[in-house]
């Protein structure tokens, strides 16, 4: 039996394959269709200090092999889901980590020390990238920023921590390498790519916030890219996100430099897809004469020029 588990520094996982955050609900929406305890992790939606209705509607627009979404992270507050969604969380049998957002230091701080209390979180993914919410970018496209906001959170618990950035800048390698040097012990790439989406007929924009994040097939050529450009240039674990929904593409994941994926937008069609790449990775391991995941992390082979 292969051995399919992978370390991301003091994170460890008994897979790769993650279900991303605000795809995956609470987790309790997908029980008729997924086998938790066989998923790597599951990172359910972002939480903010206080309760957020969100963006205004219509919050969702199908485009060209993608979707665009402007939910604005919705959701009841930090405390509520502590109190009322974590413990069920944690029965689950597998990863949780608990991605949160804020805007300003001392909501991250304060959430992150709570965390620490509680048992059987096996960590903390800061989404540091939403394009959907003022405020909330701002941290994740300033380098200095972005590692204060690592910094607190390492000062505040002993879990680990994941950066999740923003493909929403010139190049996402001084970020990464900020957060990294700031201690987070992986990054997340990518969050999805703000976009829009225009009713020519009515002359009026979509999205009830005009603008919205960009996720699914459509970006996964881009996430690759800055997978492998950081890859490059951070040696930094990466968590690969961004059009994932075949064993090929978490394959092209893992050699671009990823040592574990995210599933978003393929949770929305097809919630079992987690469970189908964990079943499939072994042989696709197998194709490349390799028993683990580690073994084809970071190992595309670039012909040599001229």
């Amino acid at each position: 039996m292969a051995d399919l588990s992978v370390s991301l520094n003091r994170l460890k996982l008994k897979n790769p394959i993650l279900v991303a955050s605000g795809t995956f609900g609470y987790a309790k929406e997908m029980t008729a269709f997924v086998d938790f305890a066989e998923l790597g992790g599951i990172i359910p939606k972002t939480v903010t200090p206080q309760p957020r209705p969100g963006n205004p509607p219509p919050r969702t627009v199908e485009t060209a092999s993608g979707l665009l979404n402007s939910i604005g992270l919705d959701n009841d507050g930090f405390d509520q889901f502590v109190a009322e969604k974590l413990p069920g969380l944690l029965k689950l049998g597998t990863s949780i980590i608990v991605n949160i957002a804020a805007k300003a230091m001392d909501d991250f701080h304060r959430m992150a020390k709570v965390l620490q209390g509680v048992p059987g979180i096996a960590g903390i993914e800061l989404n540091i990238s939403c394009p959907n919410v003022s405020g909330g970018v701002d941290f994740g496209t300033d380098p200095v920023m972005a590692a204060e906001v690592v910094s607190a959170v390492r000062s505040s618990c002993d879990l680990p921590v994941i950066a999740k950035l923003t493909p929403n800048v010139t190049s996402v390698v001084p970020i990464a390498r900020a957060v990294a040097d700031a201690g987070a012990d992986a990054v997340s790439l990518v969050n999805t790519f703000q976009g829009m989406a225009i009713d020519w007929k009515k002359r009026r924009p979509i999205l009830g916030n005009v603008l919205g994040g960009l996720s699914g097939p459509a970006i996964k050529p881009l996430a690759l890219r800055i997978v492998w450009q950081v890859s490059q240039a951070v040696p930094v674990p990466i968590i690969g996100i961004g059009g994932i929904q075949s064993i090929d593409d978490v394959m092209e994941f893992l050699l671009a430099g990823a040592t574990a994926v995210q599933v978003g937008t393929a949770n929305f069609y097809n919630p079992g897809v987690g469970n189908q790449l964990v079943r499939e990775l072994p042989e696709a391991l197998a194709r490349l004469n390799a028993s683990t995941p580690s073994e084809v992390t970071g190992k595309l082979e670039i012909p040599a020029k001229g």
